[in-house]
């Protein structure tokens, strides 16, 4: 059986961030020197809208970049693009994550399930390990005890 981790622990992808924040910095800069270069019929208004549509794709981006499951004393915390929740140990019955699956499924105590982008399956060794590690934390910590 695997070691527990300790408490807390962060678990989030590092390809899907990297990639998000060059791409984010590439695009923000690449609409900067365009507000800058473009033909002088582009009115002030019309180079801040490019400039500010690349900040609305940078934070887009951002969004997605800070995807993470965090595990404590109290339980989890699961923080994806757009909706961060907080669950006791108590509530998570079970995480589950089939081969091809972009990120693992956290099986709720009340029969429902939330998707916990913060282990990417993308960054197959490193999710294996994530997943590994969130599976042996809530066996030690979520099951209610033996009664024998």
């Amino acid at each position: 059986m695997t070691e527990v981790p300790a408490l807390p622990t962060v678990w989030r992808p590092r390809t899907t961030r990297i990639v998000a924040y060059i791409t984010a910095g590439v695009i923000v800069l690449g609409l900067i020197v365009l507000a800058v270069v473009v033909a002088p019929q582009f009115k002030l208004s019309d180079r801040v809208l490019m400039v500010a549509f690349g900040a609305l794709i940078a934070w887009i981006l951002h969004m997605l970049a800070r995807c993470r499951v965090v595990a404590d004393e109290a339980g989890l915390t699961v923080v994806n693009a757009f909706r961060t929740r907080r669950f006791e140990w108590a509530e998570v019955v079970d995480v589950s994550m089939s081969v091809g699956e972009p990120w693992p499924t956290l099986d709720l105590a009340d029969g429902t399930s939330i998707g916990a982008m913060g282990i990417n399956g993308a960054e197959k060794t490193l999710a294996t390990r994530q997943l590994t590690e969130l599976k042996t934390l809530l066996h030690a910590r979520g099951e209610a005890p033996d009664p024998r």
